[in-house]
């Protein structure tokens, strides 16, 4: 046991090419990171190392590092097939069935990247089934909806990894057209949002009337926001609104629509079956996506606070993957790969208290990607990391191994 200690503190230095930092600054070459018991102590010049030292080095100087990702919306008990009989079956399984899964769809995150999760879906029990895997840096932050946590009682040890959140549906999913539930007791829904410890609101609400309805609320963020307009985006700036816009559903359908869309490549994104077309569906996603990405780039210009959050499990709407194709969306509105790195990470994992997530500084855990290549090639190269690092170390649950070095080969 002292033995352990003793290497569980040992200093390690782990020298990057190219460094993203998590904040939204510039790319930094050649620089160091001083980690010691997974926390990161001290970054500087990789220069200013000397190398008659006798240190502990880690050699990722080949490699882009960047902070592991946060997708803000997941279903991890739904499929993302787009042929009907699948997602029914997937509905109807048995705890078995669910909690592999569950087990699957983690690892589809974990091979991204993606190591917090915002989940809503029923889970009970399922979670005890997943910790081996989350104990073992596969998924390091998963937080559940407050529906979710008043199933599974809200214990102390129940709780111990997931912190509760609300997600409130004020309109339907923008593929179900999005509109205004008239259904809706508003009043008695501003008087629950009240009660109880259930942590921030996420609203799902789409137009100009529900996502109004929503700020009135008093709800912490918006996602989707489809066609929400340019005063609703300007009070959630004012009043400092986390904005969830979910891009890849209008994209995702938008690629389906020329066609049934009855079957999703698993590695492309795109629907490759040939289909009944929906007259107008075309032209319709057309102006949804671009209507979206017009918002997007008026909510980074007056300063909407905006994280990442796909909808995986939604038909089409890959688990880990679609991470991928919703920053490069961020970058078609205008974002600097830096600024979407850090609406991937950084903004959601601040949002949901993620606190061994986040932005890559002197104090927070060692936690992050690593990619071969230039900073050109992100975000494509997340589709295919060297690594996954979790406080300092390799993950197991991940292939690659990093190549490692001397001191004395680094100069």
């Amino acid at each position: 046991m002292v033995y352990e200690n003793k290497f569980m503190a040992e200093t390690k230095y782990i020298i990057v090419g190219r460094f993203i930092d998590g904040s939204a600054a510039g790319v930094k070459r050649g620089v160091f990171l001083e980690v010691r018991d997974g926390c990161i102590t001290d970054i500087g010049s990789a220069a200013d190392l000397s190398p008659d030292a006798d240190l502990s080095v880690e050699d990722l100087s080949h490699c882009t590092v960047l902070p592991a990702l946060v997708d803000c919306s997941v279903s991890l008990l739904q499929s993302p097939s787009v042929e009907s009989a699948v997602r029914t079956a997937a509905e109807e399984a048995g705890p078995d069935v669910k909690t592999a899964t569950l087990k699957r769809h983690i690892r589809y995150c974990h091979g991204y990247g993606v190591l917090g999760l915002a989940v809503d879906d029923e889970l009970p029990d399922l979670m005890k089934h997943c910790r081996n895997e989350m104990k073992a840096g596969n998924i390091v932050d998963i937080r559940l909806s407050a529906r979710t946590g008043e199933h599974r009682g809200g214990t102390a040890e129940d709780s111990s990894s997931s912190m509760q959140y609300r997600r409130i549906f004020l309109s339907g999913n923008i593929e179900g057209g999005g509109q205004l539930d008239p259904h809706l007791d508003l009043n008695d829904m501003k008087a629950s949002l009240h009660r109880g410890n259930a942590g921030k609101t996420v609203a799902v609400a789409n137009g100009v009337r529900a996502v109004k309805k929503a700020l009135e609320l008093g709800c912490d963020a918006i996602e989707q926001g489809y066609g929400m307009g340019e005063e609703n985006l300007r009070k959630m700036a004012a009043d400092e609104v986390l904005w969830i816009p979910s891009v890849v559903r209008a994209k995702n359908s938008l690629d389906g629509s020329s066609s049934g869309g009855e079957v999703c490549c698993r590695f492309s994104q795109r629907y490759v079956a040939p289909g009944k077309a929906i007259p107008g569906a075309e032209t319709f996603w057309k102006k949804v996506l671009s209507e979206q990405l017009e918002q997007l780039r008026l909510a980074r210009r007056i300063g909407v606070l905006t994280a990442v959050g796909t909808g995986a499990g939604c038909a089409g709407i890959l688990h880990g993957e679609s991470m991928v194709e919703e920053i490069k969306l961020f970058m078609k509105a205008g974002y600097s790969l830096e600024e979407a790195i850090c609406c991937a990470s950084e903004n959601g994992a601040s949002f949901f208290a993620m606190n061994t997530l986040g932005a890559l500084t002197v104090g927070s855990r060692a936690t992050f990607l690593s990619t071969r290549g230039t900073v050109k090639q992100l975000p494509r190269k997340l589709s295919y990391l060297e690594g996954v690092y979790v406080d300092g170390l390799p993950s197991r649950m991940y292939r690659k191994v990093p190549a490692k070095s001397s001191k004395k080969n680094l100069f």
